[in-house]
């Protein structure tokens, strides 16, 4: 076999010539593998010039495969596979919303081989969904509301958790079985979400399907500052209920709303458009395992 023949290509020549029989067209091609469309039609040339055959008809509009590329695509992708297989390891930047990074990511990390390194980036929701956007992080695991507004991100529900009442544990109510929504609007509230942020958040929707609208002494996003506010006896905290199984609940007591109507939906969100490295493939598969 003379290997010296394949010193005669370069791997980016057919990634773009991949990317344009996916996409149906360079300048498609070059928003999905964040190319100029420039530099997309001359690796293609490249590659054509190389291989001695022409792999478009670009006079068709978008330029359609001629029956040499058509032949090549297979062959292309799968050159594409086993070099990805090669470099299956990696960094990948894990974004989470706080409670979720501190019941989660640590099972994750144990199930991941030793040449796949997570980086945690811990955000608010929002937050979260416009690093993905950027290309900041390579997957983010935040609650479906408040909704995405980005249509380039995809999610996928990983589980649902009930909404929870925190009272200080000298309540009149922290004895109850459960309390209504009712109840809570009358008292003053410690919830989630962003001080200046949209009302989208699980429990904001749950007082409004019931007609009430009470109002946030406080809100806050992070679990350890909710309770303290609630063990300092300056609210009653209505949360999701992860947020604070997974905290120091000395001093507070739980209480589960019975008329809730509504539960916090989990997903893991990726950005559609951006190829999954076989690492981000191992990372998505070790947080089902953990939540399936």
């Amino acid at each position: 076999m003379d290997l010296t023949a394949a010193y005669g290509f370069r791997m980016d020549w057919i990634v773009s010539f991949v990317a344009v029989a996916r996409h149906g067209g360079f300048s498609a091609a070059g928003k999905a593998v964040y190319r100029g469309q420039s530099r997309i039609s001359e690796h293609v040339a490249d590659l054509e010039r190389a291989l001695g055959v022409q792999l478009f008809d670009r006079t068709a509009h978008p330029a359609r495969l001629t029956p040499e590329g058509r032949a090549l695509v297979p062959q292309a992708e799968e050159i594409i596979r086993l070099v990805q297989n090669l470099s299956a390891g990696g960094e990948v930047r894990f974004g989470a919303y706080p409670s979720a990074a501190t019941w989660l990511f640590p099972q994750v990390v144990r199930r991941l081989p030793g040449n796949v390194r997570l980086l945690l980036v811990e955000g608010p929701s929002v937050d979260l969904e416009s690093a993905l956007v950027r290309g900041d992080i390579d997957l983010a695991i935040r609650p479906v509301h408040p909704l995405v507004t980005d249509e380039s991100l995809v999610h996928e529900v990983l589980w649902r958790e009930p909404l929870t009442a925190v009272f200080p544990e000298n309540h009149p109510l922290a004895g109850n079985e459960s309390v209504s929504l009712v109840q809570l609007a009358e008292l003053q509230l410690i919830s989630i979400g962003e001080s200046d942020g949209p009302r989208q958040f699980e429990s904001h929707l749950a007082f409004a399907s019931k007609g009430l609208s009470p109002k946030s002494a406080f809100r806050t996003n992070q679990p350890q500052t909710l309770l303290s506010l609630v063990r300092h006896n300056l609210g009653v905290g209505v949360t999701n209920e992860l947020a604070v199984t997974t905290a120091n609940l000395t001093g507070v007591r739980l209480v589960p709303i019975h008329d809730a109507g509504v539960e916090r939906q989990v997903a893991l969100f990726t950005h559609q458009a951006r190829p999954r490295t076989p690492a981000l493939e191992t990372v998505i598969a070790a947080v089902r395992q953990v939540t399936e």
